[in-house]
């Protein structure tokens, strides 16, 4: 053979091979990364103080010495966190009877090396030593490098292997202080609706029901139906010290009560726990339950068996909101002490731009012209014009270089609590306005007002169309 043709021919051959290498290779990598598994953990009430601080105290050994290593195997690890730092004598003042739970700020690393990586705040316990001890649990946990999630800074989003997992947190129960989150509202539609947006699933962690009461009470009930409605896909409870059986509720995972986790009572019901075990594999959630149990003279949890509740796996939304053929993908950060939300713009799977941190409470793309697409966002700031901070709207259009404003107002024609687009003709704004108006300021005024605008070019004009009218009463009907 011509040695020319010879290496022409090894030439072809050998780039054949290359390409049908890479080809195999790129195969392999894009199977390996749909088929990754993420795997989320929720545990129980934790308490670090009281016969639990005098136990490892006295051992000298960590807690979950029995479970670190089931605790690193997965992507997050999230507990409720009952109590505050800093000290008794700092507790709040309160007609309320409840016990004091002060934690100690060199107990808070024990979280980080069980393996926790969020803890949630969320509960009666939270203000036990006023707002000072909320404040430095939250200071603590992050100079642990731990994610502190309570109702002021969700939703909190976590990214694991392209996946966008947010968390709410959120209480319903009395502490010492007398305030609880208010459910329903519109502020906790508000975080689920955000929450929906920005990520491919919305879990919500609350503190509710009776205690000791070994299933879900009536209003439990009631939340669990309101929050699945709204945009929750899975609902992690606690607070009864004793486990509620999971159930499902209108399609979504309902865990009422996952008992105690590490907590000092002593009621046979209140040692054993639950683990809710979340499992995001090739486009669908899963749930299962992993029993724990503390043995007699001892708080430490440790794991007995697990339970597969027959829950269906759930798919899961795999589209993130998108404007202009940009993806928008959240990016939780702290500025200041003030939790923002970073917008990162991609296309093609490349990150191409990245706004400025931004106090967002609701997000959604909108074609008020009918033809172009917008970024309509809620967001507080405050105004020149009432001298507060308050909820202003947004209208912003995107390209390669970012955000272009298009419009902003100080509240649309009175002081804002809501808007919406129209779940009918997507071009249509939906207002839930205050009582008072910006001539003569009242915020105690109880009193709410429904309007509904439409775009022209520059801004929102009111309009009287009464079918678009009913469309805005329905959609803030219980508000």
């Amino acid at each position: 053979m011509d040695k020319t043709l010879y290496y022409r021919t090894r030439c072809i051959r050998y780039g054949r091979n290359i390409v049908l290498v890479i080809l195999l290779l790129c195969a392999f990598s894009g199977c390996h990364r749909d088929n990754a598994e993420i795997r989320v953990l929720f545990v129980g009430d934790i308490l670090l103080s009281r016969n639990v601080k005098d136990e490892f105290q006295s051992k000298k050994t960590l807690p979950w010495e029995n479970l670190t290593s089931f605790f690193k195997s997965a992507d997050l690890v999230i507990g409720n966190l009952e109590g505050a730092v800093g000290n008794a004598q700092d507790q709040f003042s309160s007609k309320v009877e409840s016990p004091v739970f002060n934690i100690d700020s060199s107990t808070i690393p024990m979280l980080q090396k069980a393996g926790f990586n969020v803890i949630t705040i969320e509960n009666n316990h939270s203000f036990d030593l006023g707002k000072k001890g909320k404040e430095e649990t939250i200071k603590s946990l992050r100079k642990n490098k731990l994610n502190p999630v309570c109702f002021d800074n969700s939703p909190q989003f976590f990214t694991v292997k392209d996946i966008v997992i947010s968390v709410i947190s959120l209480n319903d129960v009395i502490g010492r202080d007398s305030s609880k989150n208010e459910i329903p509202s519109i502020e906790v539609e508000q975080k689920i609706r955000l929450a929906k947006s920005l990520s491919n699933i919305v879990i919500v962690s609350i503190h509710w029901g009776s205690e000791l009461l070994d299933w879900p009470n009536k209003r439990q009930r009631e939340i669990a139906h309101w929050l699945i409605k709204k945009g929750a896909d899975i609902i992690i409870g606690s607070h009864p010290h004793i486990v509620q059986k999971p159930e499902i509720i209108d399609g979504k995972p309902v865990f009422f009560s996952l008992g105690n986790h590490l907590f000092d009572q002593k009621y046979p019901s209140t040692k054993e726990g639950l683990i809710a075990d979340i499992r995001i594999h090739n486009g669908k959630v899963s749930c299962k339950g992993i029993i724990t149990h503390t043995k007699p003279q001892s708080f430490y949890p440790i794991i007995t068996d697990s339970i597969d509740y027959k829950f269906e796996p759930a798919q899961l939304r795999n589209s993130l909101l998108k404007v202009n053929n940009y993806t928008l993908k959240p990016l939780s950060v702290v500025e200041d002490n003030k939790n923002r939300i970073v917008l990162q713009a991609y296309q093609n799977d490349k990150q191409v731009w990245k706004t400025f941190p931004m106090s967002i409470l609701t997000v959604s793309s909108c074609k008020f012209d009918g033809e172009n697409e917008f970024l309509f966002t809620l967001q507080k700031h405050y105004s020149s014009i009432d001298k507060e901070i308050s909820v202003r709207p947004y209208v912003n259009s995107l390209d390669k270089k970012g955000l272009v404003a298009r419009w902003r107002g100080s509240a649309l024609a009175w002081p804002l609590i809501d808007a919406q687009i129209s779940p009918v003709d997507n071009k249509t704004l939906c207002a839930l306005h205050r009582g008072d108006s910006f001539i003569i300021l009242n915020k105690t005024i109880k009193s709410r007002r429904i309007a509904v605008y439409k775009w022209t070019g520059f801004g929102f004009k009111c309009t009287t169309d009464s079918t678009e009218n009913e469309i805005g009463k329905k959609l803030y009907h219980e508000y």
